[in-house]
């Protein structure tokens, strides 16, 4: 197969695989290790994921952590215990109920996530501003494909 030039679809595709895991890896560790001791990382992801999605179901965080729906709800009730948590009624259906960050919890997973920054800010400051600009560029056409993506696929 003679790959066209100009078409670098399949070296971006290559580079991606690559390179995305390795800076997920990185924060996924700078964030668990900045979590409170007495949170399992679990618990900790659960947290992290309602607060950046308030009023998420039960369902929607089992999937995201890739548990059972009866080991979330186990999970959900130890996050509501500490205080980190709230489950509240879904306002279209009361089967259903909304998950959302507690202030204590918004304050854990902030803390994690400003130490992040501060060390991801230092990583990148050793690139080029150049590099960085790219860096930005090229980030800026990932959200636009993967949030249209995404929202594809929460249609279907």
């Amino acid at each position: 197969m003679t790959i066209n030039k100009t078409d670098n679809t399949e070296e971006c595709t290559r580079e991606l695989l690559e390179v995305v895991p390795l800076v997920m890896r990185d924060i996924r560790a700078q964030m668990r290790g900045r979590r409170t001791p007495d949170l399992t990382i679990p618990q900790f992801r659960t947290l992290s994921y309602v607060n950046r999605n308030a009023g998420v179901s039960l369902t929607q965080v089992a999937d995201h952590i890739g548990i059972t729906l009866p080991s979330m709800s186990k999970l959900v009730d130890s996050l509501l215990k500490k205080g980190l948590l709230t489950r509240e009624e879904h306002p279209a259906d009361r089967r259903r109920v909304k998950l959302l960050a507690t202030p204590s919890g918004v304050k854990i997973t902030e803390a994690s996530r400003k130490g992040t920054m501060a060390y991801l800010t230092q990583k990148t400051g050793n690139m080029t501003a150049d590099d960085r600009a790219t860096v930005i560029k090229a980030m800026k056409a990932m959200r636009s494909v993967f949030t249209v993506a995404n929202k594809l696929s929460d249609v279907t």
